[in-house]
């Protein structure tokens, strides 16, 4: 007989609970461990291999603009099932409760550092950004009002693409911010595109890709259809970081690849130079 005492598994009292969750999240790229407050103050950039985790539309705007100053346009519309899309409000409503957004791009005013612009900010929480009738609306509408107050429009895009429940009522919103966008042109006025994760679809093929300068942030995904449809349908090996923005600079389609961490600095700069041209 041994002289300490084994204690039984019931003497040891209640069980340990878990530690609590949201205090660490993994990242996808390099697989290490973030404490999600460090995560948060470093931009949600991941502090070992620089990964750029997706950001909200709020945060986005809160690391970009100057504070206080913005002011959201269009809050209200809404979308209307013109297509009789089964549950597709159901939907809607559902993402509307989830993100505390009313659809996914927020547009407004604002100023970088107190230089004023119009800004439309996509959100791929809300139905993966999907551009449907009220996102082409307000992407619009904020690009006519920067045209019409003659300042510079910055659009975020972060899309899936068009939104397949609208039918041709979501296509028809790549010819309607094209066509602002050339209105916006023939005024000589800036426009800034900067390309997020990911940006695809309608989205890429229309006003993401017509910007008098485009940016991206590092490694974010780029393409008109996914790279399996697009191995598929040419049967051919795909290159190295095939739809990457590093991809992309190297062939012409991106002008430049920002960190987050320096966006508000360099759109600043930009601004400056467009201003005196």
């Amino acid at each position: 007989m041994g002289f300490f005492k084994k204690r039984s598994v019931d003497e040891l009292g209640e069980k340990k609970k878990d530690m609590p969750e949201g205090l660490w999240t993994k990242c996808p790229s390099c697989g290490e461990s973030l404490f999600e407050d460090a995560l948060t103050k470093n931009l949600r950039v991941c502090t070992h291999c620089g990964y750029h985790f997706t950001i909200s539309s709020g945060e986005r705007l809160t690391n970009l603009l100057d504070e206080g100053s913005f002011v959201e346009m269009d809050a209200k519309l809404d979308s209307v099932n013109a297509l009789g899309f089964k549950g597709y409000l159901d939907k809607v409503k559902a993402y509307q409760q989830k993100t505390g957004l009313g659809e996914a791009v927020v547009t407004g005013r604002g100023t970088i550092e107190g230089l004023p612009v119009l800004v439309a900010i996509m959100d791929f929480r809300f139905l993966g950004a999907s551009m449907g009738s009220v996102v082409g609306e307000k992407i619009t509408r904020a690009i006519e009002a920067a045209t019409a107050e003659k300042k510079p429009v910055i659009v975020f895009s972060a899309s899936g693409g068009a939104r397949m429940h609208e039918g041709i009522l979501s296509l028809m919103q790549m010819a309607k911010t094209s066509g602002a966008l050339a209105r916006h042109a023939e005024a000589r006025l800036p426009y800034i595109s900067v390309l997020t994760h990911p940006t695809t679809g309608g989205v890429t093929a229309s006003f993401a890709t017509l910007g008098d300068l485009i940016l991206a942030e590092p490694k974010c995904m780029i393409g008109f259809a996914g790279p399996r449809v697009v191995k598929e349908t040419t049967h051919a090996d795909l290159p190295p970081g095939f739809q990457t923005a590093e991809f992309m600079l190297q062939h012409g389609l991106v002008d430049m690849i920002v960190e987050r961490r320096d966006m508000r600095a360099t759109l600043a700069k930009v601004l400056r130079y467009m201003a005196k041209a």
